[in-house]
């Protein structure tokens, strides 16, 4: 017969593992409400907004035109090369630099000894020419005789006819050719052909110069310029004849007149940049050639808004498309707004593109903003138009 199961008795460890269990259980049951009831009303509750403060900027009415300034250089608008006529050995230079000289002044001397043989040579030349023409001219006058008297045929006489007037033009040849060595004995003396003033040498005594090499470079000052370059895309800003004001190193508070005279027509090879001259319409004497001078030339573009610079900002995904912060003072939110940036302007401030008079826009602390972001605007009867406000973020 099969035996019966009989139970055993639990163990002192199945007893406290079971106590154990259901004490558990017990408290997973007690806590699971409170679990619930958390969960629920975590969710339930909405973020509480942050209204940040903000510091703004109301765009003002009027639009800022933009100005340029350009450095340049005091120059005089005609200046002279002077150079030998002929070739030969520099024996003495009479100016320097910087040195006031008067028309018809002499400047340098060159060695003129060939030229002074040369002279000697053809005036000996032309001297047995013209003795040489002057006997046959009286030799003519007794074979005419001749010829009157049939003693000679006409033949004969042709023959010293044409031996007389080859002699005689041979004579004036040497005339010529002794008046053109004079010239060039002349010519050995560089003399100045206007008043002016020294600006440039390019040679020292001792050295051997070419026909035509510069020597002196002598500028009128009858009328002064300034010299200054410009990029190629600022050109189109800049037309002939356009008036500009120009300011000198030595006097920086004084304005001077001038007027755009010449635009160059193709850009530097190495600089790309275009040279512009600019002729002073007054006070010449106060510009003295090679001063430092500053052109202020007021740009023909269309005028735009200026903005703080803090106003403006690019996000890190986008680096190339800067924004600003409107605010919509309805709301209290900020949306962003794209810009275009033009010149940067005195003040911190720099032009742009894409705005309205009249907006008002974050001026401060940009990069802390985030689309439709609340914030926190001051009073608006203290907010002066067109000025920041007292609030600080």
């Amino acid at each position: 017969m099969p035996k019966p199961n009989i139970p055993l008795m639990p163990t002192r460890r199945d007893r406290l593992q079971f106590r154990c269990t259901a004490n558990a259980r017990l408290l997973a049951v007690l806590l699971l409400p409170l679990t619930i009831s958390v969960g629920c009303s975590d969710q339930d509750k909405p973020a509480p907004a942050v209204a940040r403060p903000v510091k703004v900027f109301r765009i003002e009415d009027h639009a800022v035109a933009d100005a340029r300034s350009f450095a340049g250089e005091v120059r005089a608008r005609i200046e002279t090369p002077l150079s030998f006529r002929v070739g030969g050995k520099l024996l003495e230079r009479k100016v320097d630099v910087g040195d006031s000289v008067r028309k018809g002044q002499l400047l340098a001397i060159l060695d003129g000894n060939d030229y002074h043989l040369a002279v000697q040579g053809l005036k000996a030349q032309l001297a047995a020419a013209q003795a040489d023409s002057t006997f046959l001219r009286d030799d003519l006058v007794r074979y005419r005789e001749l010829l009157t008297q049939q003693v000679i045929s006409p033949p004969e006489f042709e023959r010293h006819e044409t031996a007389y007037t080859t002699a005689r033009e041979r004579a004036a040849a040497l005339e010529t050719q002794l008046a053109e060595a004079n010239n060039q004995l002349s010519y050995t003396e560089l003399h100045a052909d206007r008043d002016g003033v020294v600006t440039a040498l390019a040679v020292e005594a001792g050295q051997v110069l070419a026909v035509g090499q510069a020597v002196v470079t002598l500028a009128q000052l009858e009328e002064k310029e300034i010299h200054f370059d410009v990029p190629e895309h600022r050109l189109t800003e800049i037309q002939r004849q356009q008036e500009v004001n120009v300011s000198l190193w030595a006097d920086e508070d004084r304005l001077l007149k001038a007027k755009i005279r010449e635009i160059a027509s193709s850009a530097d090879p190495v600089s790309r940049t275009y040279r512009i001259k600019a002729t002073l319409l007054e006070d010449p004497d106060a510009a003295q050639l090679g001063m430092t001078a500053t052109v202020h030339v007021a740009a023909n573009t269309a005028s735009r808004i200026a903005v703080p610079l803090s106003a403006v900002y690019t996000p890190q995904n986008q680096p190339d498309h800067p924004l600003v912060w409107l605010v919509d003072e309805q709301a209290a939110t900020v949306k962003s707004a794209p810009v275009r940036l033009g010149e940067t302007l005195a003040g911190e401030r720099i032009a742009v593109e894409g705005l309205a008079a009249g907006q008002l826009l974050v001026s401060a602390g940009v990069q802390r903003l985030a689309e439709g972001q609340a914030v926190r605007l001051p009073d608006q009867q203290g907010l002066p138009k067109g000025r920041g406000s007292e609030g600080q973020l």
